[in-house]
């Protein structure tokens, strides 16, 4: 074998292992980085050696740009069936009592939550994937093989090389971070958002384009084997076999003893069920012993051993108050629905999001309306259904206004487009949005610039435009009403500070339309300057990983503008620091470790200590997990400390943290930053 051909091997093997340890361990070992890495050495190898290129490669997910034609149909090995469901405990009981009668056994079962995704069939032979299907009817569903290779859940080869055919059933689902992501950004783009999880999924699945499902964020669960050589025993083993092949299963499946047992814990998964990354809106009980499953057989609709119960939907009555249009920082205007304030799911809710023109009218709500609202992805506050007979006649319809109700400039929909947008580009609306968007944490964080400060230095003509922030002086911030002198000190050395943030910040900051915090890091690693990017031809930058065309259109169009190249060139002045991009670090004395950053921290902003922490080979994350290594906890951490606790995550305070940095700086040779000591 050639020293190629044995480095390909090499990482094959790593990356499936590292997918096992992140999809279905929830136990990564190393950066997103990191395995970035492998996976652009793989493929420079590859596109150097395309003789050695497997169907079953990690850079073969995704292999074509389209799928001709229609899905084609496919018949599965065997109906896959839908679910009996419960609504009361006393529901659940019957089921045991029934399964007890019919087996002359109380029985044990295993409960895992439902998941709110797209039933799939995956097919493996000496086991490479070969197929995948929709669940369709039952009996026949849809050839969307290309669509699922491009769920990195979904492993193109499994751990233990089965003989034969080897099919299984499970679910492809959106996760709730990559939903709500997902629906911000269609918002902004004056696109149609999806109404939940499970749409964007099935959505998803279905796409012509592979490219397209990838681009989704999907996972994926599994549950059942419907073709094997050999069937395991017992449902518990079957999630373990499933698991040791390298397919992820819900991870927190229990076993029961009775069904009495599985009837006092509901309490307890409806409560953990507001702490999960993804949607469910109930728990599946089945029996354990397959035997016993095979006994009891089926309906021509479902399982007789297997049963959904439901948890109640969590909704809030009100009434809408009255509906107006928002105009954001893109021009886009939102309608928005004022409701009387409304508890839902322990969340005072008072406004809601109607999306655009075409959600009003298919909601048919108007204001004065009788409403139900829930928390779609148990965050964003939704407006699900209107009580039509509870009208009285004096329910005022929406209508989209035709000039802007902040600038009262010309209102324009493009043709293609959801979204009405106010023409003007100098709109305080979208200065304010830009402004604020130009501050976040992601951007330049200035936290201390917050929405209302920027609508009292717009409002006092401080500022015009990102650029006139670092103008600002004691002078001029202590001037306005409310402003001590401490307050104007700290914001003043923000904005000093944001002057150093990393070129992928400051793309970000500068509000192009389709580049968020992924796209911005493509872009700052490939060219290295933000000369370089303003610089690149839209053919040019159509040639970028990860870019397509309508980004690529979208970053040249933006840099043409003159108003930008005006605002590059004041931010340039004020001392705005366009260097390089960021070094990804993928080794250091925090390598492979995990850590949530939250509360305030005293020392040092948030994204400082993350960064901190990268340059020492750490990741970062958002949520905490079972996964996640450590917390770091500042003053008034909230509900992440408590999720921390409860799943039994070490917590550092900032003196831990410092300390932290100090021995680590230590190991690499470093000395400690100032003001850092050893404990």
């Amino acid at each position: 074998m050639t020293e190629a051909a044995e480095r390909i091997e090499h990482l094959r093997a790593e990356i499936r292992r590292h997918d096992y340890l992140y999809h279905v361990l929830d136990a990564p070992e190393i950066t997103d980085e990191a395995y970035d890495a492998m996976m652009r050495e793989l493929r420079a190898l590859e596109a150097a050696n395309p003789d050695l290129v497997t169907p079953d490669s990690p850079t073969q997910r995704v292999t074509s740009s389209a799928v001709a034609g229609q899905f084609a149909p496919v018949r599965h090995p065997s109906t896959l069936l839908s679910l009996d469901n419960a609504f009361e405990p006393d529901e659940l009981r019957e089921f045991g009592a029934r399964i007890a009668r019919s087996i002359d056994a109380p029985g044990e079962y295993v409960v895992e939550y439902k998941i709110d995704g797209l039933s799939v069939a995956v097919t493996y032979e000496d086991g490479v994937l070969v197929r995948g299907a929709t669940r369709g009817d039952g009996t026949t569903g849809e050839d969307v093989t290309g669509n699922l290779r491009a769920v990195r859940a979904i492993p193109l080869r499994l751990r233990e090389p089965l003989p034969g055919r080897f099919t299984v059933r499970g679910e492809v689902f959106m996760p709730f971070s990559t939903f709500n992501r997902l629906n911000a950004a269609r918002e902004a783009e004056g696109l149609t958002v999806f109404a939940n999880p499970r749409n964007a999924a099935a959505g998803g699945v279905r796409q012509v384009d592979p490219r397209a499902t990838a681009e989704r964020g999907l996972s994926a669960f599994f549950y059942d084997i419907l073709e094997a050589s050999a069937q395991p025993p017992s449902q518990w083993v079957l999630l373990a076999t499933l698991r040791e092949l390298g397919l992820p299963v819900e991870p927190h499946a229990k076993p029961f003893n009775d069904i009495e047992a599985v009837v006092e814990a509901l309490p307890a998964w409806r409560q953990d069920r507001e702490h999960l990354p993804f949607g469910t809106d109930g728990i599946v009980v089945k029996l354990d012993d397959r035997a016993s499953q095979r006994e009891l057989g089926a309906t021509s609709k479902a399982p007789r051993w297997a049963i959904a119960y439901q948890f109640p939907a969590e909704k809030g009555r009100t009434r809408v108050r009255r509906i107006w249009a928002s105009v954001g920082r893109t021009g886009v205007l939102t309608p928005m629905a004022d409701v009387e304030p409304v508890q839902v799911s322990g969340v005072t809710i008072s406004n809601v999001s109607l999306h655009n023109e075409d959600y009003v009218r298919d909601k048919d709500v108007r204001a004065g309306d009788q409403v139900w609202i829930q928390r779609a992805g148990e965050v964003i506050p939704e407006l699900v259904e209107v009580d039509v007979a509870a009208r009285d006649g004096r329910e005022i319809p929406f209508a989209m206004p035709d000039r802007c109700p902040v600038c009262g400039a010309e209102v324009v929909r493009l043709e293609g487009e959801a979204a009405h947008r106010c023409q003007n580009p100098a709109c305080p609306a979208q200065v304010q949005g830009f402004i604020q968007h130009f501050a976040s944490r992601g951007a330049m964080d200035i936290a201390g610039l917050g929405p209302k400060l920027v609508v009292r230095l717009l409002e006092a003509g401080l500022i015009r435009d990102p650029a006139d922030i670092y103008s600002l002086t004691l002078e001029s911030l202590t001037g306005l009403e409310r402003m001590a002198e401490k307050s104007a000190r700290n914001l003043l050395a923000q904005i000093e500070a944001s002057k150093r943030r990393p070129l992928p910040a400051v793309v970000l900051a500068l509000g192009i339309r389709y580049v968020g915090e992924r796209v911005a890091e493509v872009l700052a690693e490939h060219y290295g300057s933000l000369d370089g990017i303003m610089a690149a031809s839209e053919d040019e930058l159509r040639d970028v990983p990860e870019i397509g065309d309508k980004i690529a259109a979208a970053v040249a169009e933006h840099f043409r503008r003159p108003e930008v190249e005006r605002l590059v060139g004041k931010l340039r002045t004020a001392g705005v620091d366009f260097g390089q991009a960021v070094v990804r670090t993928t080794s250091g004395a925090l390598a492979g470790q995990t850590f949530v950053i939250t509360g305030t921290l005293a020392s040092m902003s948030r994204s400082e200590a993350e960064s901190r922490l990268k340059a020492l080979g750490a990741r970062v994350t958002s949520s905490v997990s079972s996964s996640t290594g450590t917390l770091i906890a500042g003053d008034r951490a909230g509900s992440k400390l408590a999720t921390a606790e409860r799943l039994g995550v070490p917590v550092l305070d900032e003196g831990g943290f410092q300390a932290l940095l100090a021995k680590a700086a230590q190991a690499e040779g470093a000395p400690a930053p100032a003001g850092e000591t050893e404990n």
